[in-house]
């Protein structure tokens, strides 16, 4: 029997990367998976290669930092499937990086409202449907940045610190209503988004690799392994917790 056969799950940022992997790593294991992000084609594409793979998906067009986009998301997901076992809360961006005084409000608004006004959104209607329904299990995309800061990085590493914040505050609301709620921190993880930052700023590929001590990046599976694990019954006394996966990158000041 596959782990979470029969099961709903709700992937935001599902359509590339770290999400991607967690979609196909889901339906491989028997989910039913709902994919939501801003770009269809790359959400389709996912849905077509999990279907092909005898697994069920769906796409659904969300901005999560738009409210009504994300009551939409969830009126679909109820009429579609009725219910709502999982949710990981994975879409997000880097933004500019430059030192604290030389951002712009522009920058401070574009990370801040997907990294943790949208993961708020989603969490505010996903804790609803729980609670409905009588549990389920939530986990939130932070980052080691979450964790540690670095120059440079001041607006992404606030809004990852925040998700952490909302992570350990909204366990400790619904501990006792049998939902748990936990965070992934990734280190630097081979995705689309941080080649597009080698690509832009090719000293960035040494740096960030200096600060990993076991000398490489990680792969967008190595979370996705970690998410799974976290919804499971294998972790089912386990909530607040922040899981890092960096390669030993905090493990060192």
């Amino acid at each position: 029997m596959k782990r979470f056969a029969d099961k709903v799950v709700l992937i935001t940022g599902g359509n590339s990367g770290i999400g991607r992997a967690t979609s196909l790593a889901f339906a491989k294991d028997g989910a039913k998976v709902v994919l939501a992000a801003r770009r269809e084609d790359l959400g389709q594409a996912v849905v077509q290669e999990i279907i092909k793979a005898g697994g069920e998906a769906h796409f659904i067009k969300t901005d999560v930092t738009s409210q009504p986009d994300v009551e939409d998301l969830f009126k679909k997901i109820i009429v579609t499937y009725g219910k709502l076992d999982y949710a990981f809360n994975n879409a997000g961006v880097g933004g500019p990086m430059n030192r604290l005084a030389k951002q712009t409000l522009e920058n401070w608004d574009l990370v801040m409202n997907t990294n943790l006004r949208g993961v708020w959104l989603c969490m505010k209607h996903e804790i609803q449907q729980m609670l409905q329904q009588g549990g389920g299990v939530i986990v939130n995309t932070a980052s080691t940045a979450g964790i540690s800061g670095s120059p440079g990085s001041a607006i992404y590493s606030a809004s990852k610190h925040g998700v952490i914040g909302l992570t350990k505050s909204a366990a400790a609301d619904y501990a006792t209503k049998n939902i748990r709620i936990n965070a992934v921190c990734p280190g630097p993880i081979m995705t689309p988004m941080l080649e597009e930052g080698f690509n832009t700023r090719p000293a960035m590929r040494e740096a960030y690799l200096s600060t990993v001590l076991m000398g490489r990046f990680g792969v967008p599976e190595e979370i996705a392994g970690a998410v799974l694990f976290l919804c499971s019954d294998e972790a089912s006394f386990m909530t607040g917790y922040s899981m890092t996966i960096g390669g030993g990158q905090t493990v060192t000041p």
